[in-house]
């Protein structure tokens, strides 16, 4: 009778499996010449500690052994050196069914050109509106400032954890900063993903002051050349903005996509994806840095 019962419990032939936690951050936006918004930071989805856009936490995934799951690490949202063209959106980030959105790219001061849409909203430039960002992935940017041309400002680009700053106004011109990122403990360790570049101004007045990146890898905005910086890869943030003449945009960071489960199971990293496994107490965690292929588990 007991075998009768274990053996309807589990039938032969029944698939193995494994239950795996993840985090997947999309690429960050990149920024513009001239007074640009901050980029907005990769849309963040993750099933441990939080997850972006201040949603609910996410389900993690029961998958078979032995079965091909596709995996896309998002590319860097591109800087440009034009005033008339918005910095450009990151590159979305898959595993499985799960896909987090790019972050929007950050606006110019010319007309029309508003902080990009995205998982997290580029900050906008001067009057111009701020994009927004997606539901349960992360928040709009900060919309930017206007006074005389010497007081323009932008603002910076939303995080995966917090709307990014509007850019201060007349007399007081500075850009906003670029909205904070989330915390996890994926890996073992606290660490912050999807921060908001920080927007430019424009330098000529003296009291106009820089937007700093939100944490978790967002860029610092400025005028002064060498002062902007990029989003850091694998963490999404969105990229520095510019001033106006006299310093550049910046890329936004690559995204990234951590996986963990339990350490009784292993995993194949496939052709076309950069990895590496360690081990964290009682699991295993894989991130993968960059492209697009397949993993496995037995």
């Amino acid at each position: 009778m007991i075998g009768a019962i274990t053996s309807g419990l589990f039938p032969t032939g029944a698939p193995a499996g494994l239950t795996v936690d993840y985090l997947v951050v999309g690429g960050g936006g990149g920024t513009c010449w001239g007074t640009g918004g901050g980029g907005g930071a990769g849309g963040l989805r993750c099933t441990v500690t939080a997850t972006g856009g201040g949603g609910t936490l996410e389900s993690a995934l029961f998958l078979s052994n032995a079965t091909n799951y596709t995996v896309t690490v998002g590319a860097a949202g591109a800087s440009t050196t034009s005033r008339n063209t918005r910095g450009g959106a990151g590159g979305n980030s898959t595993f499985s069914t799960i896909t987090s959105t790019g972050g929007g790219g950050g606006g110019g001061n010319a007309a029309g050109q508003t902080g990009g849409t995205g998982g997290s909203g580029g900050g906008g430039s001067g009057p111009i509106a701020a994009g927004s960002g997606t539901t349960n992935q992360g928040y709009a940017g900060g919309i930017g400032a206007d006074g005389v041309v010497a007081y323009t400002a932008a603002g910076g680009g939303g995080g995966a954890g917090v709307v990014g700053q509007a850019a201060g106004t007349r007399g007081t011109a500075y850009g906003g900063n670029g909205g904070n990122g989330v915390q996890t403990s994926i890996t073992g360790t606290s660490t912050y993903y999807g921060g908001g570049g920080g927007g430019g101004t424009n330098g000529s007045n003296a009291t106009a002051a820089d937007g700093v990146g939100g944490s978790g890898g967002g860029g610092n905005g400025s005028n002064v050349p060498g002062r902007t910086t990029a989003g850091t890869a694998n963490t999404g943030g969105g990229g520095g903005g510019a001033g106006d003449g006299e310093s550049f945009g910046q890329n936004g960071g690559s995204g990234v996509v951590i996986l963990r489960y339990a350490n009784t199971s292993t995993i194949t990293i496939g052709s076309g994806l950069t990895g590496s496994t360690a081990t964290s107490g009682s699991y295993k965690v894989t991130t993968i840095t960059a492209g697009t292929g397949n993993v496995s588990w037995v």
